[in-house]
């Protein structure tokens, strides 16, 4: 920064010196900022509780996934969506010895809607997976 000591004429000196009032300001900014309070969003959201009556069993041997010609997914015979049939195939994984998945699609079934389940089955890493139904076809090729 440069000083101006005046003209040579011996006239005071006219300008202004911000240099505090700047120091001032950021101050009162980063007051500012910190006093801010925290903004929280927050929704509310009704999650579905668990109830003994519709907790679904799980066979410790062997469950069925199948697949109607409506598209309808089935664990064991009770209708599910992929979310419950995640669920359930996460629980399995924690069980030892882990029990077999039998899976008996529909022959007509939209290839579809069984690429989904099948998607669903290998991204859960199931380890004992058996296809039913596919015997018939044995003689055919």
């Amino acid at each position: 920064m440069s000083m101006s000591a005046g003209n040579d004429d011996g006239e005071p000196m006219m300008e202004m010196n911000t240099t505090p009032l700047i120091d001032v300001m950021l101050v009162l900014l980063i007051m500012f900022i910190i006093t801010i309070p925290i903004q929280t969003h927050a929704v509310k959201v009704d999650l579905p509780q668990n109830s003994k009556s519709n907790q679904q069993v799980i066979d410790a041997q062997k469950n069925k996934v199948t697949i109607d010609a409506a598209g309808v997914t089935a664990w064991n015979g009770t209708p599910v969506d992929e979310v419950t049939l995640r669920q359930y195939l996460d629980q399995t994984k924690g069980m030892t010895p882990e029990p077999e998945l039998h899976f008996q699609p529909d022959p007509q079934a939209r290839y579809e809607s069984v690429d989904k389940i099948l998607a669903v089955i290998k991204r859960s890493n199931v380890g004992k997976l058996g296809f039913i139904g596919n015997e018939q076809y044995r003689n055919d090729f």
